[in-house]
């Protein structure tokens, strides 16, 4: 019995042993699976759109309101009180109708670069987060927005080599003050066309159309098809006649002055590629022309003059999710888009040995005092749809130069630059007009800043210096932004800080839809 007994205890001790001996095994390989997940392991790849979240969902709302404020022509379902009928006469003197469009920023002209950016930028927002967008019951405004300024590109394309690009003149524009509804100055056309070349507007609108074709393509076949055609002539026209318009027409030097070309080539073939399919789009970027005009290895800043980067992640979604047989030579195009879309992102990520140093004092990506928030509100829309594209792909990390990170990483920084914007600051400021309770009260924006039942005429500058808030709320409007000290001051007068635009709420538009819930891309747009 004793003998028994002395055996049963020490078969009881040795179990104890081998258990924890297993438990200190089991231990350490989770441990060490959990130091090497950050390199190897995908994390969960997102599905249909979750819960929404309010604070993203209400932002995007306030967001989008400001395409209805920039509207011109005769409006629809106007939703903006203190909007009416406007420039309904544009185009009348070239028998041309370009009432619709939208004006560009505080002011009256319709510039078509930046306008045709910001449609290009809507479409891709819609083709990639239309179910948050749906989900958020954003969707519909979204498109009505994109529709007015499309209608406005395919009326300024009135033949194949003709785009009018211009209405209104700025320098008698900017020495008035007045609200849209009360212009009776003259409203002067400019256009390209094959002596007067303007290769990246005419570009980039057909950008803008092809996109767009993609959107409206289960929507209204007939229209898609219709702005699929413009597409295709108007990058005919801007590949056949090569030319800067900032050559051809100095005067849009002082405004949207144009760094180059070659960028809004690529970026209206890439998105040509996309809506037919048509391989010769394809070698076009990747192989006849990406070395030469991608600037491969080379971040840049995605903007309305520069499309580098918003071709590179475009490109790369091909590279991730692509199921079509494509040529060696284009494969190792692809691969470079996404080797230099990996390195924007890494110069976006804090933790990334490449990172930018061009930072507010609280974290703000901050690049130029001029419209400060353009540069952060882009970079962070191309981040989160990155970071989709890896999530969605079960890619966990990517390489910068030779440091893993984690495939949230570009979507953390997403959420740093947005919460900033929306009064996560040291001013406590909402730059977002109309979200929260404190944003700027004067916006620098004729329309907003007049009452409507003043009679001005061209003179009304008493209330671009009045020191009284804006009368009308110009909601959704993005101000220009704050200085890298994180001061801001809200002054009529400050145009520098204190200006919409419209291509920067597209922007907003699309980082916003990215976030307000969680969901996949589509592995295609069509």
């Amino acid at each position: 019995m004793g003998a028994d007994s002395g055996r049963s205890k020490g078969c009881v001790g040795w179990l104890i042993v081998l258990v924890l001996a297993a438990l200190v095994v089991t231990t350490a390989v989770i441990a060490v699976k959990k130091k090497s997940s950050h390199h190897s392991e995908p994390g969960p790849a997102p599905g249909p759109p979750g819960a929404v979240s309010s604070k993203y969902a209400d932002a995007l709302s306030v967001a989008l309101q400001f395409f209805n404020v920039q509207k011109s022509g005769k409006l629809v379902n106007n939703k903006i009180s203190w909007r009416g009928d406007s420039a309904l006469k544009d185009g009348s003197q070239a028998h041309v109708d370009l009432s619709k469009g939208m004006y560009d920023a505080g002011d009256h002209v319709k510039f078509g670069l930046p306008m045709a950016f910001t449609a290009t930028v809507l479409s891709w927002s819609i083709l990639e987060y239309g179910d948050q967008m749906a989900a958020a019951k954003q969707l519909d405004h979204a498109r009505d927005s994109l529709k007015w300024i499309t209608d406005f590109l395919v009326a300024a394309h009135p033949k194949d080599n003709v785009l009018y690009i211009q209405v209104g003149d700025p320098d008698i524009d900017h020495k008035c003050w007045e609200r849209p509804e009360d212009m009776t100055e003259e409203r002067p056309l400019i256009q390209v066309n094959t002596s007067s070349p303007g290769t990246e507007v005419a570009a980039e609108t057909a950008a803008a159309l092809a996109s767009a074709s993609l959107v409206f393509n289960t929507v209204d076949s007939t229209y898609s098809d219709l702005l699929l055609q413009h597409a295709q002539k108007l990058f005919t026209f801007a590949d056949t006649y090569r030319g800067s318009y900032s050559i051809s027409i100095p005067k849009v030097q002082r405004f949207y002055n144009s760094t180059g070309y070659r960028d809004e080539l690529l970026w209206a073939a890439s998105w040509l590629y996309h809506a037919t399919g048509d391989q010769s789009y394809l070698s076009y970027v990747t192989v006849e022309n990406g070395k030469g005009y991608a600037d491969w290895g080379r971040p840049t800043w995605f903007s309305w003059d520069d499309k580098r980067a918003g071709t590179q992640v475009l490109l790369s979604r091909l590279h991730v999710f692509t199921s079509t047989k494509t040529s060696n030579a284009e494969n190792v195009g692809l691969q470079m888009y996404r080797r230099t879309a990996e390195a924007v992102m890494c110069g976006l990520l804090p933790d990334s040995p490449t990172a930018t140093s061009s930072r507010s004092d609280s974290g703000l990506i901050w690049i130029d005092q001029w419209n400060s928030l353009q540069h952060p509100v882009a970079a962070s829309f191309l981040a989160v749809l990155y970071s989709d594209y890896m999530l969605t792909s079960r890619t966990s990390s990517f390489s910068c130069n030779g440091e893993f990170l984690h495939a949230i990483g570009p979507s953390k920084l997403c959420y740093s630059q947005i919460d900033y914007i929306l009064g996560d600051n040291p001013m406590k400021l909402s730059y977002l007009v109309g979200y929260g309770r404190n944003y700027p009260q004067q916006v620098h924006h004729r329309g907003a800043s007049i009452p409507t039942d003043a009679k001005t005429g061209c003179d009304g500058m008493k209330w671009l210096t009045s020191s009284e808030p804006n009368p009308n709320v110009a909601i959704g409007a993005l101000v220009g932004g704050p200085f890298k000290n994180d001061s801001y001051i809200d002054s009529r007068n400050n145009s520098m800080q204190a200006e919409p635009s419209t291509y920067n709420s597209a922007v907003l538009v699309g980082l916003l839809s990215g976030l307000v819930t969680t969901s996949s891309v589509p592995l295609s747009f069509t």
